[in-house]
């Protein structure tokens, strides 16, 4: 059976739209999030950094599903609690993969949106 120009042209549409899907599966509520605490932390004019946090956010969301970065952001979070409660993400290797792939994606995405990552408040 031979392929028509048709349904090339129809495959990569579908094939554009799922991952177009899949790049806004984050909820509204979690993306102003953050943007606003990406703002927070990174001092500059305030129409300049919401741009920089959004194309930084737009980016994460390309690369991972929203579970994923809850469960990846979640761990992170948790990392800094101290104690005994903390020490079980401490020393879970699995969570502390997560946080370094967390940690790596974030420096990777601030930094192709021009946020500057060596001095976060």
């Amino acid at each position: 059976m031979k392929t028509t120009p048709l349904q090339i042209a129809v495959g990569a549409a579908l094939l554009l739209a799922s991952s177009a899907g899949w790049a806004n599966d984050f909820p509204t509520v979690d993306r102003v999030l953050y943007v606003q605490e990406c703002v927070r932390d990174h001092p500059g004019p305030y129409y300049e950094m919401n741009n920089k946090c959004s194309c930084a956010l737009d980016a994460l969301a390309r690369q991972v599903r929203f579970d994923d970065y809850m469960t990846m952001s979640t761990a992170t979070l948790a990392n800094s609690i101290g104690g005994e409660r903390g020490g079980y993400i401490r020393d879970a290797e699995s969570l502390q993969v997560q946080i370094r792939r967390f940690r790596d994606l974030q420096t990777k995405v601030k930094q192709g949106c021009f946020i500057n990552t060596a001095s976060p408040r």
